[in-house]
């Protein structure tokens, strides 16, 4: 049997594949039922190219052929020969001599102590490790090299000591510490190479950080090493008859040199034997080395050109080296100068930012003679900035010697080698080449010539031509190698032995970059020889010139276009350089956010720079960039001076950089970001789309092709119980009744913060006690029936008991929370307006209270003599009033439900006799409420559900309540648990701030808890009373962190109710147990649900609001057309119930724009009933399950708020989505509130940690909210915690803290007004 391309295969195996492919061919499984796709889908603006952009019109270029490598007689076989060579016949002649940090030299190595000590070293290594059976290290293994940059003496003798011993040095930088920047990768590295020795010298060691015996750590992500000290008085002394085999190079691997990634890996690039004595070779033609010259080198001698120059072809040549370590570079920066003209040096080896450095010291120097430099090697010269620096040195150093055809820059990678390097020539005549090219055309990849006039320009400088016995060619960076033409600019490859082969265990990168095979543009390969990619972009111009114009690392394709980080540098810091930050200490990267590649500028600042000086520079630079590079910067950072990741060398480690600004550890001090001016592939606004009116099809419960979404909870009138309250159509009369037949029964107790029983009241103590309030009523306060008296209690027995003396009085009770002793100016006006609204025609409250309201610090925050009387109802009269009030008609009003809404509205719901009795008869049959149970509260009882559960629920159906004032949990988090175990409560019910209380409070002590007998196993329902949106991340945390103390997952419930009906949905005992669905939020904001598995992008778990109540009916209407809405839509939650409020209490008269809260009439369908509209968003589902009836059950998802919500870009964000992304996005974001301000998103984040995590936020902020929303963030503000006002339901207060803001008055840390 055989597979299509005629491969044969086993059968069994391929039985399987066919029935994999099979799978694979049928349709995916069917979408779900509501899956309808919309047209909506939001699409990125993808960027058209421009038409009018240049593109390259040259001839395609040839392969370039560099001289040929003359074998001069008497070049040694192989590096090793050339050290025996000069060791044996030349002992005396200087190798290499090393600085102190004074600049005297501190020990000169012969070419005869080098060889022998290397010979010691080879020796030890094979024959000294592990044992004589097994070797620890045999030849062809490899070893890590780990030296200082102040010991290049000890790190040649190790070095050639593995090459003598046929292993493999791989040199390494020095761990500092056990997090150096960029040390973990190392450690990979070190690992995939199977390094399990680390040769060192005794300094280094010594300095190596130790653990507590003394032993060396293993640093983070290291193999086990066995370190070994390579310094001679350790070492044997090899046999007389031991010698090393000396060998002609070969292909086998000479040395490995590590390479630092984009993304901060490191790679391992193998360098054969035969490579590394060609690359010596072809390094000593092209310029001219000979033998005893003496070179200066001031280049890292581990790797690239300092390893070249300073270890290697040095050796081959015979020729004496001055090693200067960057040490004495930081204290002397003219020290390399100063040692050229000591030593009369032939050569030097530097960076541009050497010259640069001599060039800031230089003072007129009298005795600096620069004439015997024949080549002045510029590393890398292949840096687009490196030639301002060598202008500038040649300016001030050519009075002292120093001849212009000496600068010889080069251009090098790790993976192949020396790519160019321009020739130290004898004719001063022949100017070097240069190139001035429009940066527009470089974005476009494009070679065009400009004029240095131009600021928008890049001036290159040549780098020479191709290396002897090399072949160059340059070929289009993405896509398949094809060769550029001769204006275009692209990656050069090079052909030659002198390269890298590998990276070392890596084989399908080195496909990709070892094995290249260029094509033409017919499609055949230019050599049969693979070419090596280089990493480096640039051209080949005139007369064979390199020309080099940036890194494929540093590339950075915005919009479709090019940029190199190495140019955005150097237009940062010609923005008046000096003054604001350091030179060498600027970072250039880009991130993704958006689909796009997005700038990032990040600079050290200057210590004495002002915040004034600083935005003036970032403003400059901003300006700079877009106006020369046509592109936007994301995002500007500055950071403290000395804060950046260092390389071992003092340069910026880029990857880490990144990576401490994406985790928001970078701690910048000032930071400018400029999404609205770079981020321009936003989807189009939305535009509305005209909804369909009733003339659309609607046939029996259908809506265009829908189920009409409308539900019911369980018809009131047919549920037969027996339920004595129900004769009763007054709670006042239910009270007496059960103080005549069951007058001990125990109703409320009320805890203490210990936990103790602080009071309680039987069905006779209440009765009594109310009665004596009712009598107190008329006698001092004089009130007639229908007056409003003000309960201002703190919550406990006595406000239950004020409370039934008003309806016992006929009077209208309010509850009011009290003012907070501590927090009197901003608590007590609310008090007293709610007073004044309500028109209260008294106060009643405890001793202490009243004379809190009297007090002078209130009189500072209100006029307290407008008070209405207030009466205390410590001493209560003895006597009863004559008659118990017995009121008329049970559509008269029975109290007043006063509340602030998130949006700072202050609204009274006027709530008649029969509705409070019908609301006690649906929540008793929903949670099968009875005289035996229990039930413990932790809620506020001033309004809403809280305060029915609080004082109604128990005098209806019986049951004992125990109260936990949710205040007393600040000081015992655990008293609500403890209560619940203790009581052997069945039914709980909380706020979501208690939740979160228990959730950070006792986040660790579940265990001590358990100890303590903490049993939550017999809670059946544990309900959240909210008016918003289920918060299933605290739900779910709650039970998972509780179901070790026995608490079911399932208990957890929410309950929804809103202002025109306080309880419209609770999660009873019977029935299902609430669902979740997981809808598209992209199609949220167009007002529609479109459902999606979990886990899929974009998607918003919405929580079930617990079971519709009993004699409650709901509907989903269009708040702008009132029309009836389909099954699944989203729309406005509206309700049916004998519950409903009956209309706001106002006193403005402004109940015409209100009117409709509580009876409207839909538009077209039943147009009969009346509705109230509680202004919630939200749909309704029909589900598989079916509840206690055995029909289908319907679920409603509560959505949000319609006057919480924010119309941005024509579409509807609901905040706390938003606000969800901006807490995930950092760890020290602790809440986060978010509004509008004009057409601007504000963001408020209150920030736990310290002050210089303030500025880390701003760009995450901002990132997650543009990710996740499409929406650019315009205000960031970091506070401190606590400065977001929540409510007493948990709830955010996002208008007032819109006021504050506008008021000035939040006291942030940092406010950042993105650009």
């Amino acid at each position: 049997m055989e597979t299509g391309d005629g491969v044969p295969v086993s059968s069994r195996v391929s039985a399987k594949i066919q029935q994999l492919v099979n799978t694979l061919k049928q349709p995916r499984r069917p979408p779900l039922r509501e899956f309808f796709v919309d047209d909506f889908e939001e699409l990125l603006e993808v960027q058209q190219p421009d038409p009018n952009q240049p593109r390259p019109e040259g001839a395609q270029m040839l392969t370039m052929r560099g001289e040929q490598l003359g074998v001069v007689t008497n070049w040694p076989p192989s590096l090793e020969a050339a050290l025996q060579r000069w060791g044996t016949i030349s002992p005396k002649a200087p190798c290499l001599t090393t600085m102190d940090t004074n600049g005297k030299p501190l020990y000169v190595l012969t070419y005869g102590k080098l060889w022998s000590r290397s010979i010691k070293v080879a020796y030890n290594i094979l024959h000294k490790l592990g044992t004589k059976q097994e070797p620890m290290v045999r030849p062809g293994d490899r070893v890590a090299l780990v030296f200082p940059n102040n010991d290049p003496a000890a790190f040649m003798v190790a070095f050639y000591g593995c090459l003598l011993a046929e292993v493999v040095p791989v040199p390494i930088e020095v761990p500092l510490t056990r997090k150096d920047a960029g040390s973990q990768q190392i450690g990979f590295l070190l690992g995939s190479c199977g390094v399990t020795v680390a040769l060192t010298s005794d300094a280094c060691h010594k300095g190596l950080p130790k653990g507590p015996t003394g032993e060396i750590p293993q640093f983070k992500g290291w193999p086990k090493l066995l370190w070994f000290v390579t310094e001679s008085k350790h070492l044997s002394k090899p046999p007389r008859d031991w010698f090393p085999h000396i060998k002609d190079a070969n292909n086998d691997t000479a040395y490995i040199e590590y390479k630092t990634c984009k993304d901060g890996s490191v790679l391992g690039v193998t360098v054969m034997r035969i490579a590394l004595l060609t690359h010596c070779q072809a390094l000593t033609q092209s310029c001219g080395y000979t033998e005893a010259e003496t070179i200066v080198n001031v280049l890292d001698f581990k790797k690239d050109v300092g390893l070249w120059h300073g270890i290697l072809t040095s050796v081959m040549n015979m020729m004496h080296v001055i090693s200067i370590p960057y040490s004495l570079m930081k204290v002397n920066p003219l020290s390399w100068i100063q040692k050229v003209c000591q030593y009369k040096a032939k050569v030097a080896c530097v960076k541009s930012r050497d010259m640069h450095w001599a060039l800031v010291a230089h003072r007129d120097q009298r005795d600096i003679n620069l004439s015997s430099l024949r080549m002045l090697v510029v590393a890398d010269g292949s840096n687009p900035w490196s030639i301002s620096s060598c202008d500038a040195f040649l300016n001030v150093f050519q009075s002292k010697g120093l001849r212009p055809e000496v600068i010889c820059p080069c251009a090098s990678s790790p993976e192949a080698l020396t790519v160019a390097i321009r020739r130290p020539t004898d004719d001063s005549n022949q100017p070097p080449g240069r190139g001035v090219l429009s940066m527009q055309g470089l974005s476009h990849g494009v070679i065009r010539v400009d004029t240095e006039e131009r600021l928008s320009v890049l001036t290159v400088q040549d780098v020479g031509t191709v290396m002897p016995g090399a072949l160059m060619c340059v070929v289009k960076p993405e896509g398949v190698p094809q060769l550029c033409r001769t204006d275009e600019i692209g990656e050069l490859c090079v052909c030659s032995v002198a390269t890298g082969t590998s990276y070392y265990g890596l084989s399908g990168m080195t496909k990709n970059t070892f094995e290249v095979f260029p094509m033409n543009s017919s499609g055949a390969p230019v050599s049969e020889y693979p070419f090596t990619r280089t990493g480096l972009l640039g051209f080949v111009g005139p007369g064979g010139l390199v020309f080099i114009a940036g890194k494929m690392d540093g590339l950075m394709v915005v919009s479709g276009r090019r940029h190199n980080a190495d140019d955005i540098v150097a237009t940062a810091l010609a923005v008046e350089p000096m003054k604001f930050v350091y030179r060498g200490r600027i970072a250039v990267f880009s991130v993704t956010v958006l689909h796009d590649e997005r700038i990032v500028v990040v600079a050290e600042q200057r210590p004495d720079s002002t915040e004034e000086d600083s935005f003036q520079w970032m403003s400059r630079v901003l300006q700079a960039i877009d106006s020369i590079h046509n592109v936007g910067v994301f995002c500007l950072a500055l950071v403290p001076a000395n804060t950046l990741p260092k390389t071992p060398l003092g340069g910026i480690h880029l990857s880490e950089t990144k990576q401490l600004f994406l985790e928001g550890s970078l701690h910048p001090c000032n930071v400018l970001m400029c999404p609205h001016t770079c981020v321009t592939n936003l989807p189009k606004p939305r535009q509305k789309q005209p909804e369909i009116g009733p003339a659309s099809v609607m046939v029996g419960n259908l809506v265009s092709g829908k189920r009409i979404a409308q539900a019911s909870g369980r018809d009131l009138g047919q549920i037969e119980d027996n339920d004595q309250a129900r004769k009763f159509l007054f709670l006042s009369e239910v009270l007496q009744w059960r103080a005549q037949t069951t007058p001990d029964h125990v109703l409320f107790t009320l805890l203490s913060s210990r936990g103790a029983v602080l009071s309680s009241l039987t069905c006779l103590q209440l009765h009594k006690r109310a009665e004596k309030i009712a009598a107190m009523l008329m006698e001092r306060g004089h009130l007639q029936d229908g007056d409003h008296v003000a309960l201002v209690y703190p919550p406990g027995i006595d406000l239950i008991a004020a409370f039934y003396g008003c309806l016992y009085a006929g009077c209208v009770p309010i509850t009011v929370r009290p003012p907070h002793p501590q927090n009197i100016a901003t608590t007590l006006p609310t008090v007293k307006m709610i007073v004044e609204v309500s028109r209260s025609a008294c106060v009643m409250t405890t001793q202490v209270i009243s004379k809190l309201l009297k007090s002078k610090e209130a009189s500072a925050a209100v006029d307290v003599r407008t008070w209405p009387p207030v009466l205390d109802t410590d001493d209560l009269p003895k006597k009863k009033p004559p008659q118990l009030y017995k009121p008329s008609n049970p559509d008269t009003l029975a109290y007043l439900d006063f509340s602030v809404s998130t949006t700072g509205m202050l609204a009274g719901v006027k709530m008649s006799h029969s509705a409070t009795s019908a609301f006690c008869r649906s929540i008793k049959l929903q949670c099968e409420l009875y005289p035996s149970r229990e039930v413990a509260i932790c809620l506020d009882p001033y309004c809403g559900l809280g305060f029915v559960l609080w004082c109604l629920c128990s005098v209806y159906s019986g049951h004992q309540s125990i109260l936990i004032p949710p205040s007393e949990l600040e000081v015992n988090p655990a008293l609500w648990l403890l209560a619940v175990s203790q009581f052997r409560v069945r039914d709980t019910f909380c706020s979501y701030s208690v939740m979160e209380l228990c959730t950070k409070g006792l986040g660790l002590q579940t265990e001590s808890l358990k100890s303590r007998g903490l049993d939550l196993s017999r809670v059946r329902t544990c309900v959240v009373v909210a008016e918003e949106r289920p918060r299933i991340a605290l739900t779910q945390s709650f039970s998972k962190l509780f179901k070790d103390l026995g608490l079911h997952p399932r208990a957890v419930s929410t309950s929804f109710g809103c202002r025109v009906n306080l309880a419209i949905c609770l999660q009873g005992t019977s029935g299902p147990d609430p669902t979740t669905v997981y809808v598209d939020m992209r199609a949220l904001r167009h007002d529609r649900v479109r459902l999606v598995e979990r886990g899929s992008p974009h998607s918003l778990p919405l929580m079930e609001s617990g079971k519709i109540l009993p004699g409650v009916r709901i509907i989903i209407a269009n708040p702008e057309t009132k029309g009836p809405l389909g099954d699944s839509h989203l729309g406005e939650i509206w309700v049916h119930s004998g519950h409903n409020g009956s209309g706001y209490f106002t006193v403005y008269g402004d109940e015409a724009l209100q009117s409709d809260h509580f009876n409207s009439r839909l538009s077209f369908g039943d147009t009969q009933t009346v509705w109230a509209r509680t202004g919630y968003l939200g749909f309704l589902r029909r589900t598989e399950l079916t509840d206690a009836s055995g029909e289908r059950h319907d679920a409603l998802y509560v959505v949000g708020a319609l006057d919480e919500a924010m119309e941005l870009r024509g579409m509807r964000y609901h905040p706390i989505d938003i606000e969800t992304s901006v807490i995930r996005a950092h760890k020290s974001i602790m809440e986060c509130a978010v509004f509008p301000w004009t057409n601007l998103l504000v963001v408020v984040v209150e920030l736990e940690g310290s002050e210089q995590e303030a500025l880390d936020l701003v760009p995450l902020v901002t990132n997650a909210v543009l990710e996740e929303h499409y929406l650019i963030v315009g205000v960031v503000v970091v506070v401190d915690v606590g400065v977001i006002p929540i409510n007493s339901r948990g709830e955010k207060q996002r208008m007032h803290l819109r006021d504050g803001f506008l008021a000035d008055q939040l006291d942030p840390i940092y406010v950042a007004y993105n650009m």
